[in-house]
């Protein structure tokens, strides 16, 4: 018998190489939000023809692409830094309030080419929250750790006010009700509530402000403070000492680069996998002692000051 032909028409073949406003965010041009942005205003060239569609697929190492004119000329160079963030500052690129950024701490950067590197942070802490903040332009490991699914462990050291309960405590660690968003927001006439991943929970100072260590697989808007309001207790400090295997080692205000392990610890970390940090805590990961109150010198009296007095006769 003759052999059967198909009739069916050949499949088109897929589009390769990568997204176009993924290629201009690798190369440093902007985020990928704004790249879009870039693109839909008809700022982009490939290969001569303007693009203003999204989603368009294509290689920088075989197409030419420009933006404004300018020629890309390759990936821009990835780099990895830890921050340790003071309080005051907001882990924004720009703040429509003008206060003080956490970019305004980091120098600037040089790319393969002399250009300066677009750096960004990783997550969030809030305005009066400190410590541990990565910062990179590394888009695909900057997303790839804040998804939920990874599940990678930040720790925290947080202060609280008065003395919560055991019991509130027991709820932490199982996983309490909060509000979902924004503090006291109202979301179609009524509150929004989420129950939290367990927790992690260690008392590391007592007294009538407690310090607690809490290590969460998840960052909820103001997750910390949302917590122990649920059991009745306002949060004083919190700062971050650890992100995935990393622990806070750089004095306030100060960053580092990341070294290649690291680097590769945080990548296991984001694709769901156990990595183990060091066993002893760097300075900047632990409390600092308590200072003790100096004891007044004893005062003399005038009997001390006296002659000491002679026995009586027997």
């Amino acid at each position: 018998m003759p052999p059967k032909h198909s009739t069916s028409t050949p499949k088109e073949d897929a589009p390769t190489g990568d997204r176009l406003q993924k290629i201009l965010a690798q190369a440093g041009i902007a985020s990928r939000r704004k790249a879009e942005e870039i693109i839909l205003e008809g700022r982009v060239q490939v290969n001569g023809t303007t693009i203003t569609t999204l989603g368009t697929r294509h290689d920088l190492t075989r197409d030419h692409i420009r933006v404004d004119g300018k020629l890309l000329h390759g990936r821009e160079e990835q780099r990895y830094y830890m921050l340790n963030k003071p309080r005051g500052y907001v882990t924004t690129l720009v703040d429509p309030q003008h206060r003080p950024t956490v970019m305004q701490l980091m120098q600037p950067k040089s790319g393969p080419h002399g250009d300066q590197v677009r750096l960004y942070p990783v997550g969030r802490l809030d305005y009066l929250s400190e410590g541990l903040l990565l910062m990179t332009n590394d888009g695909d490991l900057a997303n790839s750790l804040s998804k939920a699914a990874a599940g990678v462990e930040k720790t925290y050291l947080v202060k609280v006010s008065g003395q919560p309960p055991a019991s509130g405590i027991d709820q932490i660690r199982r996983g309490i009700m909060i509000d979902r968003g924004r503090l006291d927001e109202i979301r179609s006439g009524r509150r929004d509530r989420i129950i939290t991943a367990p927790a992690q929970v260690e008392l590391v100072r007592g007294g009538d402000n407690p310090w607690y260590q809490l290590t969460l697989i998840e960052g909820r808007n103001r997750q910390l403070r949302k917590m122990f309001e649920e059991i009745g207790h306002h949060v004083e400090k919190i700062r971050r000492i650890g992100y995935g295997a990393l622990r806070l080692d750089v004095p306030p205000g100060e960053f580092r680069e990341l070294t290649p392990g690291e680097v590769q610890a945080l990548d296991r970390a984001a694709k769901g996998k156990k990595v183990v940090p060091k066993a002893k805590l760097p300075e900047y990961a632990q409390l600092k002692a308590p200072v003790k109150k100096r004891s007044a010198p004893a005062r003399r009296t005038f009997a001390s000051k006296a002659s000491p007095s002679r026995r009586p006769n027997a």
